[in-house]
């Protein structure tokens, strides 16, 4: 449209310039042509513009026609999501309520399993106490095909009538045996489910279970009681030996004894008490070698004093050589070099004394390995124990405490052992090794007093 008046306009504004431009041609034959028709453009503008109107007005028309269209396509869609979001929340509350329902038949069910297996723990616990006390036909296959309702009334029933009869003292004619063994008939008075008491001319008192459902009897004063009992008089204080289970034996508290209770150590506790005992010998014979070093250096000295005193020092070389040990050899060294220089003499006598400490210190190193072997041993051995006692549970679970005891035995007693052993062969060895240092000064002290009233003797002289 804009295109279309731009074209008007162009040839309006470009008419008169062509008439100008255009000159008349004259020529002898042709006559005088009239003059172009002029275009208004007020006009064209006037026509243009009314076909512009007549377009816009059509325009406006058809935009209000699309809008209308476009505003009955959107209530129509507008309709059709509320109804499609109505439809989604009705679907998600329906899905809800069969989560819930889910959720409650689950939880029903897994109530269900827990019902039915307190049930059958039940039962199968009932059985076991029962038939523990004597109450038979529980495993047959005519009471197991029954009703679980109807076996556990039967079985509450029974539960009943048992504790009516564990509550009293029942009397009843049995045999049990004696401390020495010895099986002898009487009577037996069972004071509830937990004591019983025999009565018989051979010997009467509370009865301990001997397993199998038999009794023996206990080591206790009690025949009073039992005899009270029997004459069906209840005591005001019942001596009695209370037990769990009449089918499991009980045996008397062994006495404890350290050989026993070195046995529990194992091998290993025996390698320690090895250790030990040559630790002690050692020992033994380190404070005997050390007492005869030591006492011998007062001797010594008293024996060479006189000779030295008369500077003859051959006779006190002879009278030391009576003596034997290391003072002994460090005086003579000492003797024999006396008429040597000061400080060559005395690195001699220092040498003589490295010589002896070599025999000082004999067995001490030995102690003191002993000392820090023992507890290495110890652990060694609780470590051996725990093993055992591991591999116990995993083979047979924490059910009978007497099936560790064993390994718990091996790893404490080990451990006992091996510090009983370490603390006295430290402490000992620590005090012999002080013992022997002391001689070595003693000694030094022997050798250069020696040395001295040598020397004072001789100056005196000169």
């Amino acid at each position: 449209m804009n295109a279309r008046l731009g074209l008007l306009l162009g040839l309006a504004f470009a008419a008169p310039v062509l008439a100008q431009d255009a000159a008349p041609v004259t020529t002898p034959t042709a006559a005088i042509e009239s003059p172009a028709p002029q275009v208004s453009i007020e006009d064209a503008y006037k026509k243009e513009f009314a076909f512009l109107e007549a377009q816009k007005r059509e325009l406006q028309r058809r935009i209000s026609q699309i809008r209308g269209e476009f505003e009955k396509d959107r209530a129509r869609l507008e309709s059709e999501v509320a109804a499609l979001e109505a439809a989604v929340l009705a679907a998600q509350s329906r899905a809800e309520q069969a989560q819930d329902a889910l959720a409650r038949a689950e939880q029903q069910g897994q109530a269900s399993v827990d019902n039915q297996d307190l049930v059958t723990a039940t039962l199968e616990q009932a059985r076991s106490t029962l038939g523990g006390l004597g109450v038979e036909g529980l495993n047959d296959d005519a009471f197991v095909a029954r009703p679980e309702a109807e076996r556990l009334q039967a079985m509450f029933a029974q539960a009943d009538r048992q504790l009516a009869a564990l509550q009293s003292v029942r009397r009843e004619p049995g045999s049990f045996y004696l401390a020495d063994g010895s099986e002898v008939q009487g009577t037996l008075v069972h004071y509830g489910n937990v004591a019983t008491f025999g009565v018989s001319d051979a010997g009467s008192g509370a009865l301990a279970p001997a397993g199998g459902g038999r009794f023996k009897l206990w080591n206790a004063p009690t025949a009073e009681s039992a005899a009270a009992l029997a004459n069906k008089q209840l005591p005001s204080a019942i001596n009695a030996f209370v037990y769990d289970n009449a089918s499991i034996a009980v045996s008397e508290p062994e006495a404890k004894t350290v050989w026993g209770e070195v046995q529990k150590g194992g091998v290993i506790g025996y390698v320690i008490l090895l250790l030990g005992a040559v630790a002690m010998l050692l020992v033994v014979l380190r404070a005997l070698f050390l007492q005869n070093a030591g006492a011998s250096i007062g001797n010594i000295l008293d024996a060479v004093t006189p000779a030295v005193k008369a500077r003859k020092p051959d006779e006190a070389i002879s009278a030391a050589k009576r003596f034997k040990g290391s003072a002994a050899r460090v005086v003579t060294a000492a003797l024999r070099n006396v008429d040597r220089e000061r400080e060559h003499l005395e690195d001699i006598v220092s040498e003589s004394i490295l010589h002896e400490s070599t025999r000082l210190n004999r067995f001490g190193s030995v102690i003191t390995m002993i000392a820090a072997v023992a507890p290495l041993l110890g652990l060694l051995g609780t470590v051996t124990g725990m093993i055992q006692t591991f591999d116990v549970i995993t083979e047979f679970g924490t059910s009978d405490p007497k099936l560790l005891s064993g390994g718990i035995a091996t790893a404490l007693v080990t451990t006992e052992l091996g510090l009983i052993v370490a603390i006295p062969c430290l402490l000992l060895g620590n005090l012999l090794g002080g013992w022997a240092d002391r001689i070595k000064d003693d000694m030094e002290k022997a050798a250069l007093r020696t040395i001295n009233l040598y020397k004072d003797v001789r100056g005196l002289a000169a």
